[in-house]
């Protein structure tokens, strides 16, 4: 069953114990209800009550994936294999999750869709050469799944055809585990397993530098933290830093090839979130530019009303010689896979 992508739709997975409703503009997330420590139900990402306000353009990335790079170039330019290539500048000086037009704007095919106890949907785009200044045509799949009771699966994928190109693809979920419309997430706490961090110039693009996290307030390594705790000490607004995650360990058994990333939990509802996955990096972005957004039903969104947990390949890679290659050649394939596990305590 493939529906051609022509109109942006909203599409629902739903196993008796969460609820997740996702459009096919952006592959994006626009509802996720999980319960809480005394089994009530909350809608735990940002997001609107309609598709109209994402067409529009409201939304700052609110659920959905970023592409054909997440994250920021610098000056919006690049050079592989001997050819240069020009991006939009769409957050000046740099280019930002994909430029002007990015995968978050696109209207996606639905592939495939299951029900029953692990109901999964599957979105692909095929992005053309040139497209946003990028080279080559990629084919893209990405497929949602409830893999258990309170566990969402994403699996991305993207295959080049006939030229090497950049790709490094983002889930740019906000969330408040208290629910949507719970102010700022400044009480939630959070681990990392990532003891350094990519620093960060006025624009937020990477120095090139790899700095330890200890003895800094970017330290979330130890225990549960409050993200409140140290962000005053944070240079600007707030968090907004990519983590170098570890590399090694973590329970890869649990789920297959995947790492332990971070975890979050709100005390007011006993929510925490588990998240896995095989990317290098996490950018930690405590919505420092949300400012008065109306959200879902009569919701206000402001400054910290959400944290971001992007996993992703480090921002800036292509120009930076000393992060991990974000080049993938024509037949080779791009998997970025990550699990949200949720539970209540």
């Amino acid at each position: 069953m493939t529906t051609p992508a022509s109109q942006p739709e909203l599409f629902e997975l739903s196993n008796g114990s969460m609820k997740v409703k996702i459009t096919n503009l952006g592959c994006t997330i626009t509802s996720l209800e999980v319960p809480d420590k005394n089994g009530n139900l909350a809608d735990v990402v940002l997001g609107f009550d309609s598709i109209e306000p994402y067409q529009k353009g409201l939304a700052p990335y609110f659920g959905c994936i970023v592409g054909r790079v997440a994250n920021r170039i610098k000056d919006g330019k690049f050079s592989l294999e001997g050819v240069e290539y020009t991006l939009p500048l769409n957050r000046p000086p740099n280019s930002l999750h994909g430029g002007n037009k990015g995968f978050d704007k696109m209207v996606w095919e639905v592939a495939q869709q299951t029900q029953g106890q692990t109901p999964s949907i599957t979105f692909k785009y095929h992005s053309r050469d040139g497209e946003e200044g990028y080279p080559g045509d990629l084919a893209v799949t990405a497929t949602y799944s409830l893999i258990s009771n309170t566990t969402l699966k994403l699996e991305m994928e993207a295959v080049p055809d006939k030229k090497a190109t950049p790709v490094s693809l983002a889930q740019h979920t906000y969330w408040n585990l208290a629910g949507h419309s719970h102010g700022t997430i400044l009480d939630h706490s959070i681990q990392i397993w990532g003891s350094h961090v990519t620093p960060v110039d006025q624009n937020t693009l990477p120095t090139g530098e790899i700095l330890s996290v200890k003895g800094t307030p970017f330290d979330f390594t130890a225990e549960m933290k409050r993200i409140g705790a140290s962000i005053h000490e944070v240079e600007g607004p707030g968090y907004d830093h990519n983590y170098v995650l570890q590399q090694d360990g973590n329970g890869d058994q649990k789920y297959s090839g995947l790492r332990l990333a971070a975890k979050l939990r709100d005390p007011s509802s006993g929510r925490a979130m588990a998240l896995w996955t095989n990317a290098p990096g996490m950018q930690f972005y405590t919505a420092n530019n949300v400012n008065g957004i109306a959200g879902k039903g009569g919701a206000n969104y402001g400054k910290h009303s959400a944290v971001c947990l992007e996993t992703q390949g480090f921002p800036n890679a292509v120009n930076q010689p000393n992060f991990p290659s974000v080049i993938v050649q024509p037949g080779q394939k791009y998997q970025h896979a990550m699990v949200f596990e949720f539970s209540a305590e």
